[in-house]
């Protein structure tokens, strides 16, 4: 089992390309378009490779929910990376900033960026293969 897809509501459809194409450059807009979601034109695409993906809707308005706060949403969501250093570059010179420098330890390293609509996007890089260094908790 993996997860196929996540659908994101977005305010601006080629700022989030920009971030998401840096992060992902191996990545294709797999197919889009435009219709009405409930009253409200949208355009839409899908953009990934061809097992998982980004469903992406440019009819987004208002804030998204505050990371520090309690309300209920999406805190984050984590994608694994085999060179966490060369995402990190890419989205830099993209000109997108790290917004959490992560917690490394020897089995792992990780960091956090913010897309343009202020989700917070965990990229996360494996040192081990063993199942319980990945997952150790202490």
């Amino acid at each position: 089992m993996y997860l196929e897809h996540l659908n994101m509501v977005v305010t601006d459809m080629q700022q989030s390309l920009n971030f998401y194409r840096a992060a992902f450059p191996e990545w294709k807009v797999r197919g889009g378009g435009s219709d009405d979601w409930y009253g409200k034109p949208r355009n839409w695409l899908h953009f990934g490779d061809d097992k998982q993906y980004l469903a992406l809707s440019d009819h987004g308005e208002g804030q998204i929910r505050k990371h520090q706060g309690a309300q209920p949403g999406l805190s984050h969501f984590a994608f694994v990376v085999s060179n966490i250093d060369a995402v990190r570059k890419r989205l830099v010179e993209a000109g997108f900033e790290v917004s959490n420098p992560g917690n490394p330890t020897e089995h792992r390293s990780n960091l956090y960026f913010r897309d343009p609509d202020g989700f917070e996007i965990e990229f996360v890089e494996y040192h081990s293969d063993l199942m319980a260094q990945r997952n150790d908790y202490s």
